[in-house]
């Protein structure tokens, strides 16, 4: 394989492409701040089907539909596509697939999904196992307020601590070289439970991971948060970000360059998301509608993009266990690493 690994970190000799991108989004997504970014706006999130589950299904059929028309590809072309969401064993993921006769792996990272799958489709693409990967992840708010909190139609208070759940789908294409960007490192993440049980403060239970992966990339590097436009959490939201830094402060690396999706996603003061964004599809569609094509354009250099994920279940909430956290994170750049050097 054309890479090597030191600690926790992947490193890519020949870095591979990401060839194209699409996301699609909702309504409150089309409301606001990065509604440009977005390929697909749906004024409806029903999209025309029956159930909240098979809405979802939708959303990725369109997005991966947008991805095939930027990029002139179509299915037969592709290896394989890893996918997920946050439904019950990657349903939505299943569903939209089983249609596309493509080779399927299903990936469950919780709000972590869409790095995970960069990650490891940039691995099959590296080591020459495929020419073509898709990598897809989304949420939708409805489908997830039924399975882990309460049905709509209950009309729950949501806490200040809560974040939204974004109704978004974002699709990747990587391929073994190209014009880029290009994913120069990916650190897979550890699972760490800090005994966090509130399942509507998910920002608290994800950032010591976050920490935890943050630090040993740059341990594993040698590299320092300055040498990077921008440095992306998935869906920390405001609570979660603000745990984060300190963490890492404690820890002796102070981030003056931190974005989180959760926040870049909705505009907080005036749109009632408490703290933010969150989901599959939160880091997906910020990724795949705002970052890379800035990669693309030259406005951002070099980025670290790194996704969170609570990986609790429905059953497990109610039974009182704590969520486990993960991150997985990856380094992404506009140039081939020997034009940074």
């Amino acid at each position: 394989m054309d890479c090597c690994k030191k600690g926790d970190t992947l490193f890519f000799k020949q870095p591979p492409s990401i060839a194209g991108f699409a996301a699609v989004g909702g309504k409150k997504e089309g409301e606001g701040p990065l509604r440009e970014c977005f390929d697909l706006l749906f004024e409806d999130n029903s999209l025309g089907e029956p159930t909240w589950e098979k809405s979802e299904s939708s959303l990725q059929r369109y997005c991966i539909e947008q991805l095939m028309k930027k990029t002139q590809c179509t299915m037969n072309q592709i290896d394989y596509v890893l996918a997920g969401d946050l439904q019950n064993q990657c349903t939505a993921s299943a569903y939209t697939l089983r249609g596309l006769d493509v080779q399927f792996l299903g990936l469950y990272g919780a709000c972590s999904t869409m790095t995970e799958g960069l990650g490891v489709a940039s691995v099959l693409a590296a080591g020459g196992m495929a020419k073509r990967v898709v990598a897809m992840a989304s949420s939708h708010f409805c489908a997830a307020e039924r399975q882990f909190r309460t049905p709509l139609e209950y009309g729950g208070k949501r806490t200040p601590t809560a974040q939204w759940t974004v109704t978004a789908a974002g699709a990747l294409l990587v391929e073994p070289e190209g014009a880029g960007p290009f994913v120069q490192a990916v650190t897979f993440g550890r699972v760490r439970d800090f005994q966090v049980t509130d399942a509507t403060n998910m920002g608290a239970a994800m950032a010591p991971a976050a920490a935890e992966t943050i630090l040993r990339y740059f341990q594993d590097s040698g590299y320092n948060p300055e040498q990077f436009d921008g440095i992306y959490t998935g869906d920390l939201g405001e609570v979660g970000s603000k745990l984060l830094l300190e963490i890492l402060e404690q820890n002796g690396l102070c981030l003056k360059n931190h974005f989180d999706c959760g926040t870049i996603i909705y505009d907080l003061e005036n749109q009632e998301v408490q703290c933010g964004g969150s989901g599959c599809g939160c880091s997906a569609g910020v990724l795949a509608g705002k970052l890379l094509p800035e990669l693309k354009k030259g406005k951002l250099r070099r980025i670290l993009m790194m996704s969170t994920g609570a990986l609790m279940s429905q059953t497990t909430a109610l039974q009182g266990e704590s969520i486990p956290g993960i991150a997985h994170l990856v380094e992404i750049s506009s140039v081939p690493k020997e034009e940074q050097l």
